[in-house]
């Protein structure tokens, strides 16, 4: 039955990428064509004339075809960061981490195991989870009278399993994100030699070098890759600050279980 759900949790998450990544392409094709390419951007009112001054969405457009598909690149590092930012945010909990953390081992510390129970249920999120499925074997191996290292084992055992089940909620769309750092610059260099493919062959003309062509490529040329640039950019910043907010969270449950397991220790060792 869980792995059923599983299944069909995986499938919807994938069908879930996949419109994402189309309607975001979709959408970087349409502001590229209709809006950078509006004649209203060029001299003479079409976008084949040359762009008005200091119009930069004209300047964009001239980058060819390669710019809807870095601009959808752009959007879907974006639309997958504030995804991204609203689970991570959500898998913290209700309360500043920090804080709940604080009162947890607090309680854990004082052998006071309801409230910590109580407090976790208050929390909800991934940690809150993680943190109470570790309290919970903590009364049962309490109750059965392991020694410590059993009950060690078990409660370590127990953390891991609750992680496991979480982490993947975490992490995913992340390789979408680390994807988009490879994609974004080989689109820019993609985009960089098609344009100066076309400043060479303006070069190698009969005769005199036809300089519209010419400017015409180095311009493609430099759009696609500063675009590229600024797409892969913004993708290692969220990608690495997401990572960085997963392993907090990871490391905050860890520390808990292991506050829990000397509590534990300390209760087998005050029965000697």
């Amino acid at each position: 039955m869980a792995n059923a759900k599983n299944e069909n949790g995986s499938n919807g998450g994938g069908m879930f990428s996949g419109i994402v990544i189309v309607s975001c392409i979709f959408v970087g094709w349409i502001v590229w064509n209709f809006i950078m390419g509006a004649g209203s951007n060029f001299e003479g009112g079409v976008n084949t004339g040359h762009p008005l001054p200091g119009n930069y969405l004209a300047m964009v457009y001239k980058g060819g075809p390669i710019v809807p598909v870095l601009m959808g690149l752009l959007l879907m590092v974006i639309v997958f960061s504030v995804e991204r930012f609203m689970v991570i945010t959500k898998a913290a909990g209700i309360e500043n981490l920090d804080k709940f953390m604080k009162k947890v081992q607090g309680s854990i510390a004082s052998g006071n195991i309801e409230d910590a129970i109580a407090a976790c249920d208050k929390q909800k999120g991934s940690v809150a989870n993680a943190i109470r499925a570790a309290l919970v074997k903590y009364q049962d191996v309490k109750k059965e009278g392991f020694s410590s290292e059993e009950a060690a084992e078990m409660i370590h055992k127990e953390i891991e399993e609750a992680t496991s089940l979480e982490m993947p909620m975490l992490e995913k769309h992340m390789t979408i994100l680390s994807t988009t750092v490879s994609l974004g610059t080989l689109a820019g260099l993609l985009g960089t030699v098609t344009g100066m493919i076309k400043a060479f062959g303006a070069l190698a003309s009969a005769g005199t070098p036809d300089q519209a062509l010419l400017a015409n490529g180095i311009s493609e040329a430099l759009i696609n890759t500063a675009t590229g640039i600024s797409t892969s950019a913004l993708s290692i910043i969220f990608y690495n600050l997401f990572t960085s907010k997963i392993d907090t969270l990871t490391y905050s449950i860890d520390e808990a279980g292991t506050a829990i397991v000397n509590t534990y220790r300390k209760f087998r060792g005050g029965l000697k």
